[in-house]
């Protein structure tokens, strides 16, 4: 462990889903550097309890999360009340979801953590409870943006096998092909081509871009957002300087001879980028947020309702979301 650097700063997720039992996890396996969660501190005491093992929970500031991380489970209390009723998601529990967001961001901005790693949410709970953003990755750019100039944030979905861009993301398949642009396939690559180069340490970023439809359109047969779209962006992005590659056909990029040729594949929507990377490397997958001027990681799966409080849940991917933003900080 390096001891004069500020600790990691982790949410709680959907008290609900696995996130509490995942956090305990990752801190009982010691492999990764210190950190402190925002969370309330009888939800994860109730957790380590179900779980079978101690876990003094002990209530701090980041600034004190190092030196209490070798003695016990370093939490940063909420103001906002939490239900502790693992596997039955509640509105009720918005509030607080929402509040150690903003509160791990904060302590980042403020300089007293490195990185902000996210534990899981419930999209549908947080709308039914108001939510205006339609997930972690664009909350979080809102959040940044109170920082300086607006954040354009990324979503990448990183692992050692694979590496993956959805250039549209939450929004229904059927509105992917209306939202996509040439436009915004160029400043996504950007971004993805300066973190890489900033964060990551690749010194030329190889970029492969997948195309929309069947065959990358089969010359136009089965669609022109290829002609119309895709390709006009990969020719400015290659005046740019960038090394980037296609449109090319989504149903021959994933496989281990075409992985060698490109550090990132960009996909046209959210499947297409996540159905190969969640098969390849589903419990090393790590998601990465791009474009933000603070670094956050956080696990490649959901809340998991159906196991949440059983002590079944695989802490596999949150703890390389931990070293990743370790990694990523140095």
């Amino acid at each position: 462990m390096t001891v004069d650097m500020p600790p990691l700063a982790m949410t709680m997720g959907d008290p609900a889903g696995i996130g509490p039992e995942l956090a305990l996890a990752a801190w009982r396996d010691r492999t990764c550097e210190p950190f402190v969660v925002f969370a309330a501190p009888g939800v994860l005491a109730a957790a380590a309890k179900r779980a079978g093992f101690a876990a003094p929970i002990i209530e701090t500031d980041p600034a004190g999360a190092r030196a209490a991380f070798s003695n016990g489970f370093p939490v940063v209390p909420l103001k906002n009340a939490v239900e502790d009723a693992p596997g039955r998601p509640s509105a009720a529990n918005a509030p607080a979801t929402i509040e150690s967001i903003e509160r791990a961001v904060e302590a980042v901005h403020k300089g007293v953590a490195r990185a902000v790693v996210t534990n899981p949410i419930a999209k549908a709970t947080l709308y039914q409870a108001g939510f205006k953003h339609p997930g972690h990755t664009e909350y979080l750019g809102a959040l940044a943006d109170a920082w300086g100039p607006p954040a354009f944030p990324v979503m990448m979905i990183w692992s050692e096998t694979l590496a993956v861009v959805p250039v549209t993301i939450h929004i229904p398949l059927a509105e992917a092909p209306k939202a996509l642009t040439a436009e915004l396939i160029i400043k996504t690559a950007r971004v993805v081509d300066r973190d890489l180069r900033a964060r990551f340490r690749v010194t030329r970023p190889r970029l492969a871009v997948a195309g929309l439809n069947p065959h990358a359109g089969e010359g136009g047969a089965m669609g022109r957002e290829e002609i119309t779209i895709i390709q006009p962006a990969i020719e400015a992005l290659k005046a740019e300087g960038i090394d980037v590659v296609g449109p090319l056909s989504a149903d021959t990029m994933f496989h281990p001879r075409a992985r060698a040729r490109y550090d990132v594949a960009l996909a046209m929507y959210h499947d297409q980028a996540l159905i190969p990377v969640k098969t390849l490397a589903f419990d090393e997958g790590v998601n990465v947020t791009l474009g933000l001027p603070f670094v956050r990681t956080s696990p490649d799966h959901g809340t998991a309702f159906d196991i949440a409080g059983k002590g079944v849940a695989n802490p596999a991917s949150l703890i390389a979301a931990l070293k990743l933003a370790d990694r990523l900080t140095r």
